[in-house]
């Protein structure tokens, strides 16, 4: 498994700041739910990692009358002691160690893609049709979702989507 595309210098694993100086991005996309929400006439609830940049997205929606519920199990996989950094950052060494050991090696000493795979499994949205996520924990319900049940691998583990968009994962067949 390749590091990500090297375009942004900047680009880093987890950036828990950021939304703190965009909170219109958090706006945008709540704007984009709703409107999402009335076009398909889907329940007014929406389920958030605790995270700051997905919660932020339910408080928004939260203040237009949507019930809002924040569940840990959609957090990021935790990187441990890369979190924050650029990828550029993380020695080509310990990078390697976890696309060896993908499934069960803990990237940074955070937490395994095993371990990732769990909560999402884990995972029931009630009665919401939106949920407010990241791009691993989508990465992971999209593994489960397609898969052929053989042990996940960095070369063949799906890409994250990018921030903002839409992905549509039926979440039948997993531990509820």
């Amino acid at each position: 498994m390749a590091p990500p595309a090297r375009r942004r210098r900047h680009r880093a694993l987890h950036r828990p700041h950021r939304s703190r100086r965009r909170p219109r991005r958090a706006k945008r996309l709540a704007h984009r739910i709703r409107a999402f929400e009335r076009r398909h006439g889907l329940p007014r609830i929406v389920v958030t990692s605790d995270l700051a940049r997905s919660a932020a997205v339910g408080r928004w929606l939260a203040r237009w009358g949507w019930m809002h519920r924040v569940d840990a199990a959609l957090a990021e996989l935790d990187f441990g002691g890369w979190d924050g950094l650029p990828w550029q950052a993380v020695p080509r060494d310990a990078f390697d160690a976890w696309c060896a050991a993908f499934e069960q090696h803990a990237p940074g000493g955070g937490e395994s893609v095993a371990a990732l795979l769990q909560r999402v499994r884990g995972f029931h949205p009630g009665d919401a049709r939106a949920v407010v996520t990241h791009g691993g924990w989508l990465s992971a319900a999209l593994w489960l979702a397609h898969s052929d049940g053989t042990a996940p691998r960095g070369e063949s583990w799906p890409a994250a989507p990018r921030h903002g968009s839409r992905t549509d994962v039926v979440l039948q067949g997993l531990d509820r």
